[in-house]
């Protein structure tokens, strides 16, 4: 494999992408749990497993590239088993959006992709120069996904929905197979993993400027609690402190006795002076 640091980069890479294929699990166990995807969506997945094939075909067709191999063996089991749980628990409509996605892309997708391959090239290297390109602008488009969560972030001024832990891993991911892509000469390994370390450095910039903003949204006071002091209905929202100067039931009812004290003391004066006012 020529430089051991080929073999040390390449492990260190499969292990921080083992941890990246797992960090799922807690919501598919929540999904199974409540037997609902609540929402989520599954282009991710079918997308996760569209490319981990298609590095597979890669690393084939090159041959000897059994790091690259293993993981996207592995990312292959496990994004099958994510699918599966979310066509299980998912409603019917998503499901067949789901199916169809799955049918068209990684069966139909790849299938096309094998074809062309070999009938346009029948040479080995152009053949592999044809399906590396193809590599990177799949990879390239999944690594280009966080922009989303980075307009989040910047817009709504807080991490809440950009892990730290996560986009770490993700980060140092990308950097072990940039690393390894380099060493091994392997421009198709290496380019997609520049535009993941990228938006990874990004993703940790906008954590060390916004990290302290959920404290302050944490702050904020809870929607809808009411109060009464003194007299008055507080009602507290999560934008500002109002306050309802309508009087509460006890002020109310206290009223309404004074009223009917007052129209009796009327009525006995009117008895009193013959039903003349004074």
């Amino acid at each position: 494999m020529g430089s051991p640091l080929i073999l040390v980069f390449g492990i260190l890479g499969n292990i921080a992408s083992f941890v990246c294929f797992l960090a799922p699990l807690p919501t598919f166990y929540r999904v199974c749990k409540k037997k609902s995807t609540e929402g989520f969506q599954s282009v991710p997945y079918v997308a996760a497993l569209f490319c981990a094939t298609l590095w597979i075909f890669y690393a084939y067709i090159k041959t000897g590239e059994m790091l690259i191999i293993t993981i996207n063996s592995f990312g292959c089991f496990i994004e099958t088993v994510y699918l599966a749980i979310y066509i299980t628990y998912c409603p019917k409509k998503a499901r067949i959006f789901t199916l169809t996605l799955i049918l068209l892309a990684n069966f139909g997708g790849f299938c096309t992709i094998v074809l062309v391959t070999h009938v346009l090239e029948k040479a080995r290297s152009e053949r592999l120069k044809l399906l590396g390109w193809i590599c990177v602008v799949c990879s390239t488009s999944v690594f280009a996904a966080p922009l989303s969560i980075i307009k989040t972030v910047i817009r709504t001024k807080s991490v809440e929905y950009m892990p730290f832990t996560l986009s770490f891993l993700l980060t140092v991911s990308a950097i072990m197979w940039l690393l390894y892509g380099v060493f091994l000469g392997d421009m198709y390994v290496a380019l997609p993993n520049i535009v993941g370390v990228t938006f990874g450095t990004i993703q940790m910039v906008l954590y060390a400027i916004y990290k302290n903003s959920k404290a302050a949204q944490d702050q904020k006071l809870p929607e809808h609690k009411g109060d009464v002091e003194n007299g008055l209905v507080t009602t507290v929202t999560d934008e500002k402190l109002e306050v309802n100067t309508q009087p509460c039931d006890a002020e109310i009812a206290e009223r309404k006795e004074q009223e009917l004290e007052q129209i009796a003391k009327e009525q006995n004066n009117k008895k009193k002076t013959g039903g003349r006012l004074p």
